[in-house]
């Protein structure tokens, strides 16, 4: 409480004159002080309205959306608000954003006879959605010691999740599972470039012929570097944090399922990107194909 506040509470116990003597406090301050009390209380009921929305954008994307893309959403929405009074109102109100923990890298790198050239080096932009790919391969942790793997094939031209495979192995058909996803997802994916790890899925004979069926043109980045490989990594990093929410693991194997489903799902429709203004992949990809016909 301040000083202005404990005179204002306290005046018709003790007076005011008294109270501004004792707590060192100028008429004139004081008075300005009370001037500005609609103001004051007009201000705050519209951060207590402004809060009560973003906690229910909050709410709807799992607690998973910090202030950047609340922001965005309440632009959406038809606000015009910028995003340093949504931290300040976030921060007054205790709404607070997914935090995400670096990333335990899992997957163990293995030299291939099969020599795949890095077409992206480190370049994790496309001109245009459906051109280059990036893949990897995260466990998901579903109790008793076992675990789920989830394989992703991420579009680094609108950064939606073109396709993905949920299996209780790691073998190669795991990786080529989400490929073919993606290559249903697109229709074809004839001369796009898809990149990878040294994992021994993506080094695999098996897992060429499947590239060389789809017309796709493999990349891989140095053996033992992740930073090559960033962008898919930290695509699957975030997926799997922001599911499990700081919980070890899922209770079962369904429950995981259900959770990434419903995750992929938002992702690709609803949550926005900075990369993309803060659209979500499949919006901006529906911009971007708007913008070629305009122009045609």
């Amino acid at each position: 409480m301040s000083r202005f506040e404990f005179v204002d509470d306290h005046a018709g116990a003790f007076g005011v004159k008294r109270l501004r003597r004792v707590l060192k406090v100028s008429r004139s301050s004081f008075y300005r002080w009370r001037k500005a009390a609609p103001a004051r209380a007009e201000r705050a009921a519209a951060d207590a309205a402004l809060a009560a929305e973003i906690k229910q954008i909050h709410g709807a994307f799992d607690g998973t959306y910090g202030s950047p893309r609340i922001t965005a959403e309440l632009r959406a929405r038809g606000h015009t608000v910028n995003h340093k009074r949504v931290a300040r109102v976030m921060r007054s109100f205790g709404i607070v954003g997914l935090h995400l923990r670096k990333k335990v890298r899992t997957t163990v790198p293995e030299l291939s006879h099969h020599k795949v050239p890095d077409l992206i080096k480190r370049d994790f932009t496309a001109p245009a959605p459906n051109r280059r790919y990036v893949g990897d391969i995260t466990y998901l942790p579903v109790g008793e010691g076992r675990f789920l793997y989830l394989a992703t094939v991420l579009d680094l031209g609108s950064r939606r999740l073109a396709g993905w495979s949920i299996a209780d192995h790691m073998r190669t058909e795991l990786v080529s599972d989400a490929l073919r996803a993606a290559a249903a997802t697109r229709g074809s994916l004839h001369g796009a470039i898809f990149h990878a790890d040294h994992g021994a899925q993506y080094t695999s004979a098996e897992f060429a012929k499947v590239c060389a069926e789809l017309g796709v043109r493999q990349s891989m980045g140095a053996v033992g570097t992740s930073a090559d490989n960033a962008a898919a990594e930290a695509f699957n990093a975030t997926l799997k944090r922001e599911t499990l929410q700081g919980a070890k693991r899922w209770s079962s194997a369904r429950e995981a399922r259900v959770a990434v489903f419903k995750w992929i799902t938002r992702y690709n429709t609803r949550r926005r990107h900075s990369t993309l203004g803060y659209l979500s992949p499949i919006d901006y990809e529906q911009q971007t194909t708007d913008k070629v016909l305009l122009a045609a």
